[in-house]
């Protein structure tokens, strides 16, 4: 089995069934010619399995076709955000070396700008060009598609590059597939869903692309680039949205931004996932009480295709009641993964105690593109080690406490970000907080807190510090310097670049 053959045998059950929904709608049976075509004008160009093929889009209706068009000529999709810089595009065309790049007109400058770029064809989805090759292509399944194994290379993710060069995360299509059966399960994604994507495809395939086409959901696209909470609700009910997945900086805009008035909009919606970053459990009671049992909340990595544990709706319920810890979880091991949280010794730490979260399961990654060294640090025995620290309850809820590299060590006590972030996003004036570890000569390290508050709002920055003080956190853990920035900085798919805000404080030489 290979996605390019689901898409097919959807077609064939299902011809009439939405593939696309939204402005721009399209059939199984449409989707499956069109994938078609554009599989048999790669095949024509002379491309061999296994080559790469990079996408450098947004969200749009032609990603869909291409994944799957892609897949049925047994290349390899490598779908690029494009608010990657020039520096981390470049890296990722070195590694991948492409034989194609696929664009529209609006980031051909971008790519054109590569160095060494004229050694590749790009080709322009809006051009006529474009579409007289896919008309003249045939629409007939391709015969390599009966060839293609499930232990043939079907994508490449690349890491957001928040920690040094952009890693190469390749998947096959049998790891895709189970860790699809896995995602359809847990979300309850089935024919008749209607998923809204709104994170960018290249962070999507795994998670929610290839989940629908195997099932023979309907999906449509979001214009990644600018979440705007009023259109997003529209569209939910216009469309009768049942699914959709939002990072917790969009959650934080659609409790700030929507109405509470316009609550109803989103009526419609069986399943809202959540991921990529942590929430404070005060935010979470907010959205519960304002949109109700609708939130699964995803922890994973993009080495483990996405899914390592789930905190489910029914888990939030509880939260609400009888057991408020869990809406600090990230939730218990998801179906086919083993999750474990283990010493430096490797050795599984006991209840309460703290340890790194490692995976194994079908759906890890086969490894770092061309990259054995850093595969063979993170990719142990068949465990993937996360970087993560974490706690482990007597029921297997797993508690995030930070990533190993966010840890502050001071005078010799590692501190985790996340507890004082949770506790200045109790706070009402604040929308988001990151908190970094920044030189103190006599420390070591020093904290600092980088607040961004909600539109209407004034607060100083000593009554956050007071509020800070006056919460349940050592006076050792409460920031010295805090600093209020207009918004905080993303990285390309949304998250909190820490990174950036790090080395304001270390470049700088600023000190607290």
């Amino acid at each position: 089995m290979n996605i390019g053959l689901a898409v097919h045998r959807n077609a064939i059950r299902n011809p009439n069934s939405e593939a696309l929904f939204g402005d721009e709608p399209l059939s199984y049976e449409e989707l499956d010619k069109k994938s078609n075509q554009i599989a048999h004008y790669l095949l024509s160009l002379g491309y061999e399995k296994g080559d790469r093929v990079a996408v450098l889009l947004p969200n749009r209706s032609e990603i869909i076709e291409l994944i799957a068009g892609i897949s049925k000529a047994a290349l390899v999709y490598v779908g690029l955000n494009f608010r990657l810089g020039m520096s981390e595009l470049e890296q990722i065309f070195d590694n991948c070396d492409p034989v194609l790049v696929i664009t529209d007109s609006e980031h051909l400058d971008q790519v054109s700008a590569l160095p060494n770029i004229e050694d590749t064809p790009v080709r322009n989805v809006e051009t006529k060009e474009w579409n007289t090759n896919l008309g003249f292509s045939s629409d007939e399944l391709p015969a390599v598609v009966d060839a293609i194994t499930p232990d043939d290379d079907f994508c490449i993710v690349y890491t957001s590059g928040t920690t040094g060069r952009p890693k190469g995360v390749l998947f096959d299509h049998r790891r895709v597939l189970q860790h699809a059966t896995v995602a359809c399960i847990e979300y309850e994604i089935e024919q008749k869903s209607r998923y809204l994507i709104q994170i960018p495809h290249n962070s999507s395939v795994n998670i929610t692309i290839v989940p629908c086409l195997t099932v023979g959901a309907s999906i449509s696209f979001r214009d990644s680039r600018n979440f705007n909470p009023i259109e997003f609700a529209n569209q939910v009910e216009r469309d009768n949205v049942t699914h959709s997945f939002l990072v917790p900086t969009q959650l934080m805009r659609l409790l700030e931004k929507l109405p509470s008035a316009s609550n109803e909009k989103l009526k419609s919606l069986t399943t809202l996932g959540y991921g990529s970053s942590p929430i404070s459990p005060e935010r979470l009671k907010e959205l519960i009480s304002r949109f109700g049992s609708i939130f699964n909340q995803l922890y994973g990595m993009a080495e483990i295709a996405s899914i390592g544990t789930i905190l489910r709706k029914e888990d939030h319920d509880l939260g609400l009641t009888s057991k408020p810890k869990l809406l600090a979880s990230c939730g218990q091991p998801s179906l086919a993964v083993n999750v474990r949280v283990v010493n430096e010794n490797g050795n599984t730490v006991e209840d309460g105690e703290r340890g790194e979260v490692i995976f194994s399961g079908p759906h890890v990654m086969k490894g770092y593109f061309r990259d054995i060294e850093r595969t063979e640090e993170v990719l142990i025995n068949g465990w993937m080690h996360s970087g993560d620290i974490a706690e482990v309850d007597k029921n297997g809820f797993i508690y995030i406490v930070d990533r190993k590299k966010n840890l502050i060590i001071r005078g010799g006590l590692n501190i985790a970000p996340t507890e004082i972030e949770n506790v200045i996003y109790r706070h009402e004036a604040v929308l988001e907080v990151s908190v970094v570890g920044v030189p103190d000569p006599e420390w070591g390290e020093g904290i600092v807190a980088v607040v961004a508050l909600k539109d209407g709002f004034d607060v100083s920055v000593e009554e956050i510090k007071a509020f800070c003080a006056q919460s349940e956190l050592t006076s050792i853990k409460v920031p010295e310097r805090i600093e209020i920035w207009e918004d905080l900085p993303k990285n390309a798919v949304g998250k909190i670049a820490k990174n950036e805000i790090r080395s304001v404080f270390w470049g700088s030489g600023r000190q607290v």
